[in-house]
């Protein structure tokens, strides 16, 4: 992209909507025109190219994936060399991976860890070397121990309520009362966490609405998992089971299939994530309703505060330490927002 393109591109973001960016990039560029200028920068004249370490749960969630592209979508854009680490849904593998890197150079890190607490002493050492830290969708320690660790932010959705969306949804469409099937994530993680408590804020409300086996089944965000522990619970039953909550659409696209010719076939699954593959599913009717997790906005929202920190020089004091990311719920009860949906969520958009 050419210098003139990039300035068109800022230009024009500054007056858009939910994006934040455009007015802020023009207000620090004086401050960046005396920093050395890299020779090796495609960007603006007397603009530092900025590097970041980039770590999420793991790339074989499409949610995850999606993020990645984000990063690197906006990197490029905002002049910012993205390096990734893939947390591969370990919290030991990413943790090693993370304590590799903390003596390399950084301007900023940004982090989404498969577990809490499983990156704090890396995190420390990154504080050590006055390296700030962005926390993304999920705690990396608990929010009373973040600034001493070295978290400077959390970015992230309100889990809770992504889930009282979906699962409000739900007992909207089946009358609230029947069977009901609780499949979730990891339970070290504190956004699935978060999503069991929504899930348990609105099922306490209707008495005549059972969870099948009593409780949420842990399948640590694993779609073989999830679906065999999906078939097993269909299996226990011998009435039609009313509805189902997944903690993220891969995991209900997975296990969805197993409905077809038994009793249970006309079951309502509702899920989060809302991201292409789950938006397509309620398209065709698969899944009965998703909320959006808006994975682009948390990774662009988290890229773009690292390189106002570090372009700035903006102080940890300054910085808020949350930010949260609305993302709506998204059935075909409202087409207009699944049209709008599909095109903000678009890989070349990298936008919710």
């Amino acid at each position: 992209m050419s210098d003139t393109t990039r300035r068109d591109f800022l230009e024009r973001l500054a007056t858009g909507t939910g994006i934040g960016v455009g007015l802020g990039i023009a207000g620090c560029s004086q401050r960046d025109q005396q920093a050395p200028v890299n020779a090796s920068s495609a960007g603006q004249p007397g603009r530092k190219r900025l590097r970041a370490a980039f770590s999420n749960a793991g790339l074989q969630s499409s949610w995850c994936a999606l993020g990645k592209t984000t990063a690197e979508l906006w990197g490029q854009l905002l002049d910012i060399e993205i390096e990734w680490f893939d947390g591969e849904f370990d919290p030991e593998k990413q943790r090693n991976k993370i304590d590799a890197i903390v003596h390399k150079q950084w301007d900023f890190c940004c982090f989404q860890a498969v577990q809490i607490d499983s990156l704090a002493a890396p995190v420390k050492k990154l504080k050590q070397r006055g390296v700030p830290v962005i926390s993304m969708d999920t705690l990396l320690v608990d929010m009373d121990k973040m600034r001493d660790t070295g978290v400077w932010c959390e970015v992230t959705p309100n889990h809770v309520d992504m889930a009282e969306k979906s699962v409000g949804y739900l007992m909207e469409k089946i009358g609230g009362k029947g069977k009901v099937i609780h499949i979730g994530g990891l339970s070290a993680h504190s956004g699935a966490q978060g999503r069991k408590q929504g899930f348990e804020n609105i099922v306490k409300k209707f008495s005549d609405v059972k969870v099948v086996g009593g409780e949420v089944r842990w399948c640590d965000w694993k779609k073989e998992k999830a679906r065999n522990t999906f078939e097993s619970l269909l299996e226990q039953e011998k009435e039609p089971i009313a509805g189902a909550f997944f903690h993220s659409d891969d995991m209900a696209l997975a296990a969805a299939p197993a409905i077809k010719g038994t009793i249970h076939k006309d079951m309502k699954i509702v899920a989060v994530d809302g991201q292409k593959e789950g938006l397509e599913a309620v398209q065709n009717g698969v899944l009965a309703a998703t909320t959006v997790n808006p994975v682009c906005r948390i990774h662009r929202t988290s890229l773009i505060i690292g390189q106002f920190i570090a372009r700035n020089g903006e102080k940890v004091d300054t910085v808020p330490m949350e930010v949260i990311t609305p993302g709506p719920l998204v059935s075909l009860d409202h087409p207009n927002d699944l049209a709008a949906m599909f095109y903000l969520a678009d890989p070349t958009h990298c936008l919710v």
